[in-house]
């Protein structure tokens, strides 16, 4: 098998198990405003940017009727106990041995990934080996119009480093971010979330693994 022109990885819950300390602290923050968050809506959650979540998240607390706070005194309560919660995230099985062996082959990457840059720098510093992407499109890139699961950050990533979409892999694991790879033209690899319905994910187009140890063995191929 060919090897793709550039690999586009997402961060949270695909190179660091990330999204249940995200989700922790959602629904710390929900509960401060008296909404008991659920499974799915934690779910959907996932792969979109902050400012996306706190939107929805203030929908939900409306929805029951209750006093809404405002974006920022929502995130006030919420982005403290995430902070504290994102500097213990452990790599993802898989992630390590896959960026090393995308240097081996010396293919670019680049990261598409809906955290702000001064979260990526706080989940990144205990992880040296993230400095391999040099190359990162964050939720509050300037260029960045639209975040998942619009396709505009691996439209991005794609442009950044030179290569065609349709010629890329992009590695995901949420829904959000696999429609986006997906609308974006990428050949799209899957980690999905353990427990996730599977229902919440686009029926057609995506290549599901049990972990990144399954992309090993496709990277075997000659380099296009």
């Amino acid at each position: 098998m060919a090897h793709p022109a550039a690999c586009l990885f997402d961060l949270d819950g695909l190179l660091l198990d990330t999204e249940p300390l995200h989700a922790q602290a959602w629904q710390r923050a929900a509960q401060h405003f008296g909404r008991e968050l659920t499974d799915g809506e934690l779910m959907q959650l996932r792969g979109r940017r902050r400012l996306d979540c706190a939107d929805q998240v203030r929908l939900w607390i409306r929805a029951g009727g209750l006093e809404v706070p405002s974006p920022e005194g929502l995130l006030a309560i919420r982005q403290p106990i995430a902070e504290a919660l994102l500097i213990q995230a452990q790599p993802m099985a898989g992630a390590q041995a896959l960026i090393q062996r995308c240097l081996e082959l010396d293919l670019p990457m680049a990261l598409a990934t809906s955290s702000s840059r001064e979260a990526v720098q706080l989940k990144a510093r205990p992880h040296p080996w993230l400095e391999a992407i040099q190359e990162r499109v964050h939720g509050d890139d300037p260029e960045l119009k639209r975040g998942k699961p619009h396709p505009d950050v691996f439209q991005l990533a794609a442009q950044r480093l030179g290569v065609n979409c349709a010629d890329s892999w992009a590695f995901e694991d949420s829904p959000a971010g696999a429609e986006a790879a997906l609308a974006a033209g990428c050949r799209v690899l899957v980690v999905p979330a353990p427990g996730a319905d599977r229902q919440l994910y686009p029926r057609e187009g995506l290549q599901m693994l049990t972990s990144l140890v399954d992309v090993l063995p496709l990277l075997n191929g000659t380099p296009q």
